[in-house]
C-alpha cells in the first residue's frame, strides 16, 4: 500500500472514530438529561402541592374598625376595593390540604356560619364542601410554573333568616338554607393567590369571595 492511500485510511478510520465518540457523548448527555427531568417529575410527584383555600367575606354594612387579613392577600384586597363597594371585609374560613400532583381532592364540613347572621347557631349551622378532580403543576405559555385545576368547586348551604307570620298572625323568625357555589376549570400562578369568584349572598347583598393558591411546599 502506497504512503497517500494509507494516509487516507488512517483519515477515514479517525473521522469514524471521531463521529462514533461523539455520537456516544451526545447518547450519554441525553440519558443524563432524561434521568434528571424523570428525577425532577418524580420528586414533584412526590412533594405534592398544597391547595390553600381562603373564603371571605364582603359587607356593605360598615362593622368598624375592619379585621386585619393576612399579608399574603394584600394584593388580593387591592383588587377586590379597585372593582367592588363593599364597606369591610373579613375573612370567614382558611383551609390548607396537601395533594399529589396530578391527584384529586375533596373536602366536606360542617361548621360555622361562613356569614354574621343571626340565622346562623348551633342549631343551624353551616354546611361546605370543596372539590377539585385534578390538581397538576404545568407551565404557562412564558415557561413560568402554574398549577391547572380542573373542575374546581365550591358549594355551601348557608342558613338564611327569613320573616314569616304564625297562624295567630304574630312574626316568627324562620331559618331557610341557600344553596350557593361555583365550578370551573382554572389556572393560576404558583403561589400567587387568586380570585376565583364572588358569590351573592344573604338579602343583604353580602358577598362570599373564593380565593386559592397552590404551590408546592416550602422544604423544595
Amino acid at each position: 500500500m502506497s504512503l497517500l492511500k494509507f494516509q487516507r485510511a488512517f483519515l477515514v478510520v479517525a473521522l469514524l472514530l471521531t463521529g462514533a465518540i461523539a455520537t456516544t457523548s451526545r447518547a450519554s448527555a441525553q440519558g443524563e438529561g432524561s434521568a434528571l427531568a424523570a428525577a425532577q417529575v418524580k420528586a414533584e410527584d412526590a412533594s405534592g402541592l398544597e391547595l390553600q383555600l381562603h373564603l371571605l367575606v364582603g359587607t356593605k354594612t360598615p362593622t368598624g374598625e375592619e379585621e386585619k387579613l393576612p399579608s399574603s392577600l394584600d394584593a388580593v384586597m387591592k383588587q377586590l376595593r379597585a372593582t367592588f363597594s363593599f364597606k369591610s371585609y373579613r375573612l370567614a374560613a382558611t383551609l390548607l390540604n396537601r395533594v399529589k400532583n396530578g391527584g384529586r381532592l375533596s373536602l366536606r364540613w360542617v361548621g360555622g356560619p361562613l356569614l354574621a347572621s343571626s340565622a346562623a347557631t348551633t342549631a343551624t349551622p353551616g354546611f361546605n364542601e370543596f372539590r377539585v378532580m385534578q390538581v397538576k403543576l404545568i407551565h404557562d405559555d412564558s415557561g413560568r410554573d402554574s398549577v391547572q385545576m380542573l373542575e374546581f368547586n365550591f358549594g355551601a348551604r348557608i342558613p338564611i333568616q327569613v320573616p314569616s307570620i304564625a297562624s295567630n298572625g304574630s312574626p316568627v323568625p324562620t331559618v331557610q338554607y341557600e344553596q350557593t357555589g361555583i365550578q370551573t376549570d382554572i389556572t393560576v400562578k404558583e403561589g400567587e393567590p387568586t380570585i376565583v369568584g364572588t358569590l351573592n349572598v344573604g338579602p343583604t347583598s353580602d358577598a362570599l369571595i373564593i380565593v386559592v393558591t397552590a404551590k408546592r411546599p416550602a422544604s423544595r
